[in-house]
């Protein structure tokens, strides 16, 4: 079994911005692979089903990006997947807007929600799905920058890469990380 695990903040006001992108590649999974992610539980909104022939469960943590370790190890410790078993999906200012970089492990690199998860799991050896959103303007705050929205000229670039996101995701549950990583490592 398998946790794959979109990182953004809950509510209205978030959707859409650049640190949701873990939420938007979380929906369009669950419309390729036909999975409602509404449930309720763990402290997030889960769905499950199948991705080829692995049984998956799909997370958008619900306790705001700082806390996003919280959800993940309970849903991780309820169901007993292990931390090479459990993808995450975020956002990340360091690639350029709709590359993407595939990871079997790493640091937090500055991110607040890998920070609570590697904190939680006790482990920073789990696959992931870093998808660019663009470097913040020069004496803009980085806050008002990740929780802003994409411009319209980035918003189809953007589509593609939750797009690809997603089938990262599941190349890494069917075919493994080093397969994800050759195929989509730098693709835009």
């Amino acid at each position: 079994m398998y946790l794959i695990a979109g990182l953004g903040n809950p509510t209205k006001q978030y959707e859409g911005t650049r640190h949701n992108a873990g939420f938007s590649v979380i929906d369009v999974l669950a419309g390729k692979l036909g999975i409602s992610v509404n449930e309720n539980k763990h402290k997030g909104l889960i769905g499950r089903g199948m991705a080829g022939s692995e049984k998956v469960i799909l997370l958008k943590p619900q306790t705001f990006m700082n806390l996003s370790g919280e959800s993940v190890r309970a849903v991780s410790d309820f169901y007993k997947i292990e931390p090479e078993n459990i993808i995450i999906i975020y956002d990340d200012i360091d690639l350029a807007p709709g590359h993407l970089r595939v990871r079997a492990k790493g640091s937090a690199g500055g991110h607040n929600g890998i920070k609570s998860i590697i904190a939680h799991l006790g482990t920073q050896e789990f696959p992931r799905v870093r998808v660019g959103v663009g470097a913040k303007p020069d004496r803009m705050d980085l806050a008002d920058y990740v929780l802003g929205r994409f411009p319209q000229v980035e918003k189809q670039v953007m589509e593609d890469a939750f797009e690809a996101a997603a089938q990262a995701a599941v190349t890494i549950v069917e075919e493994g990380t080093d397969t994800a990583m050759n195929r989509f490592n730098g693709r835009k």
